[in-house]
Parts: structure tokens; sequence; C-alpha cells
């Protein structure tokens, strides 16, 4: 049951991640505009904020989802 969680929860952090970078990637204009309106960002700031979330979310999925499901996948 403990894998089948990690794996559902892989699944779902990994369409969040890639829906993250997809819209960073094709509507970062978009966001920049949104993002821009509330905080005072520069857009150099705007891309090195979302790249260390990317990047930080990346790694986490890594850590808490991945690894999990690996070795639990080996123990069965």
């Amino acid at each position: 049951m403990l894998s089948q969680f990690l794996g559902w929860c892989l699944v779902i952090n990994i369409c969040f991640l890639s829906l993250w970078a997809l819209m960073f990637i094709f509507a970062k204009g978009f966001i920049y505009n949104f993002h821009s309106k509330m905080f005072k960002l520069t857009p150099e700031q705007f891309d090195a904020i979302h790249y260390a979330g990317i990047a930080f979310l990346k790694v986490i999925v890594i850590v808490f989802n991945l690894a999990p499901y690996i070795a639990l996948q080996l123990i069965k």
C-alpha cells in the first residue's frame, strides 16, 4: 500500500513539476507580468526564483518520492 501511495505521489509531483516548467518556458511573459504587478521583480530575479524553485522541487521529489519508491520496489 505504501508503495502504491509513493508511486501515485511521484506521478502527481512529476505532473506538477512538468506543468510548472512548461508554463515557465511557454508562458513566461504572462507569468512575469502577473507577478510583477504584485512584486517588484526584475526579469533576472524572476528567472532565478523560478529556476531555483523548479530545481528545489525536483530534488524534493527525487529524495522523498522516487528514492523511497525504488527502495520499496527492491525489497518486495
